[in-house]
């Protein structure tokens, strides 16, 4: 009923809305609208869509009520799990080290090359340890007339002890060395087959040094090493050398003081001098001492001292006694941590030179020398060092050096009708002179560890030398330069080369005026003596881990150049051999 009342209204109201509306005239005029304000569209504010739209609707609302039910039986199995294990790390395999080692090598002009290395510990603080070295040649360098063998054979015998707070031990050593005097001037002397025929032109050298070092963990005496060397040839030739060198380092006022002490003594005698007119002995005892502070802070580290040193010298019968003085500084300062550093010094002091140093330096001298001391008066030198990368470190330097009484090499003279006839007396040996030298050299190196597999160093030495008595400083090259590069090719294969280069040096000679005169007159002429290079390789084949065998060539440009005045160099030399590892 109610909305049957609704519908009656509604019918009544659209009636008379149709009544009024009807109008008799149907021309409704014009009329003029005027629009006082401008359309100005808006955009309504956007709204974000529900990602869960609400449902309203009721039926939807309710939510079924599931029942879940499990349907379970037992089933037979024979499994079972395994306990839980931590993954295994990967190991690089330890390398087996060995004590000993045994190397031999064959080679052309024939060569022999030996080696055997043997060490034991003998308990748990002590061992003892021997070396055996042998290399020979056969010679055979083209053109030379005399014998040009050689034979060089050592054995050092070591027993050692090693406590909480003391280290030492205790070494013997042998040595034979057999060389010749094989530079005969023939190119600029005549020399008959007579002559030649009566050269003996071997000379034999013998060694046998008894030593020791002894080092102290916790005391201000920190370590003494000493040594006795009785040296002679098969000419009559002796010398004797006895040397100590204690060394102390104390800590006071916050400071380390340090202080080298040395007592070296080298006594001897030559049966001849080079003309024959009597013999020579001498003796030189030096006494010394290089006491100095070491001041550390921060970056900058500066050692203050100096040396002073005392010297007794004695040359047939005729003394000597000196008193000498030098500076001990040096100083370093890290400018970028271990990236650069910076540093500085200024250092002297006396050398004792003795015949077999000479002999170790030039095998070809001849046993008529006369021995004095060096004096290094000053070496004022100035560097820097760092890296240039993590695996590219360099060291360039330079410096002034100041030598009295520098023993210079220079060929021995060749007399006329000389007394003295032995192998060494026909212009084919060196002599010693003594000379103040002066000395400016720059100096660099770089190295580089590319990767574990290949590394690389190369250095060079310039060196302006100023003489004071002599024309030149004999037989010094201005130019020195050295190359390395070694190499893994794999885990079995290995490689490496050496390439040195050595400058021009000056010597003086003894020349025939006239080859077509016999006797004939002769002369002192200066002579320079070409630069040189010299390239080397190895290479290798590791068998296993004892057994490696390698292949070696040096002189491989085949440079016949001569090392000495009239002394040339053997040309391409290849050894084969093998190294052994092995423990007892």
């Amino acid at each position: 009923m109610k909305n049957t009342k609704y519908i009656i209204i509604g019918i009544f109201a659209i009636s008379t809305q149709f009544t009024f509306g009807q109008v008799k005239d149907e021309n409704i005029g014009s009329e003029v609208v005027n629009i006082v304000k401008p359309y100005t569209p808006t955009i309504s504010d956007a709204f974000k869509v529900k990602e869960t739209p609400v449902i309203e609707d009721d039926d939807n609302t309710q939510k079924e009520t599931i029942t879940y039910n499990i349907f379970s039986f037992p089933v037979a199995s024979t499994f079972t799990p395994a306990k839980g294990k931590a993954a295994d790390v990967d190991k690089a395999e330890k390398v087996k080290l060995y004590n000993n080692y045994a190397t031999l090598g064959f080679g052309n002009y024939p060569t022999i090359n030996a080696e055997l290395f043997i060490t034991e510990n003998l308990n748990r603080n002590s061992y003892i340890g021997g070396m055996l070295r042998h290399l020979s040649s056969q010679g055979g360098i083209k053109d030379v007339v005399l014998d040009d063998k050689y034979y060089n054979t050592s054995l050092d015998v070591t027993y050692g002890v090693r406590e909480r707070d003391m280290n030492w031990n205790i070494d013997l050593g042998v040595k034979n060395q057999i060389y010749n005097w094989f530079g005969l001037p023939v190119e600029n002397i005549f020399y008959d087959d007579a002559t030649i025929d009566g050269i003996e032109s071997s000379q034999s050298y013998n060694t046998i040094d008894l030593g020791g070092k002894v080092e102290f963990k916790k005391s201000f005496f920190k370590d003494a090493s000493m040594q006795f060397k009785r040296f002679s040839d098969k000419l009559g030739s002796g010398e004797n050398r006895f040397f100590v060198k204690p060394s102390f380092d104390v800590e006071a006022f916050d400071q380390k003081i340090k202080a080298d002490v040395i007592v070296d003594y080298v006594g001897g005698s030559f049966e001849k001098t080079y003309n024959d007119s009597g013999s020579i002995d001498y003796s030189n005892v030096l006494f010394g001492t290089k006491p100095s502070i070491l001041y550390q802070k921060d970056d900058l580290s500066v050692q203050i001292g100096a040396g002073v040193f005392y010297t007794t010298a004695k040359i047939n019968g005729v003394s000597d006694s000196k008193l000498f003085v030098y500076p001990n500084v040096k100083a370093s300062y890290r400018i970028v941590g271990d990236i650069l550093v910076g540093y500085a010094g200024a250092e002297g002091g006396l050398t004792q030179n003795s015949y077999a140093d000479f002999v170790d330096q030039n095998t070809f001298v001849s046993p008529t020398l006369f021995i004095a001391p060096t004096d290094n008066k000053y070496d004022i030198y100035v560097g820097l060092k760092g890296k240039l990368a993590s695996s590219v470190a360099f060291n360039v330097r330079g410096s002034l050096k100041n030598e009295d009484n520098k023993a210079l090499f220079v060929s021995n003279e060749y007399i006329l009708g000389n007394t003295n006839t032995e192998g060494y007396a026909y212009g084919n040996s060196f002599n010693v002179v003594y000379d103040n030298v002066k000395t400016i050299s720059f100096f660099g190196e770089l190295k580089a560890d590319f990767s574990k597999n290949v590394t690389f160093g190369i250095n060079g030495t310039y060196n302006n030398f100023t003489s004071d008595v002599q024309a030149e400083a004999w037989n010094l090259p201005q130019l020195k330069v050295g190359t390395t590069l070694d190499f893994n090719l794999t885990e079995k294969w290995y490689a490496g080369t050496n390439v040195f280069f050595v400058g021009e040096r000056k010597d003086v000679v003894t020349v025939q005026d006239d080859l077509l005169i016999n006797p004939g007159t002769f002369s002192q002429q200066e002579v320079t003596l070409d630069s040189y290079f010299d390239l080397n390789a190895h290479v290798g084949y590791k068998y296993n881990a004892r057994l490696t065998a390698f292949l070696k060539g040096n002189n491989l440009a085949n440079q016949q150049y001569n090392r000495w005045a009239n002394f040339p160099v053997q040309g391409i030399q290849i050894m084969l051999g093998a190294n052994y590892k092995f423990d007892f």
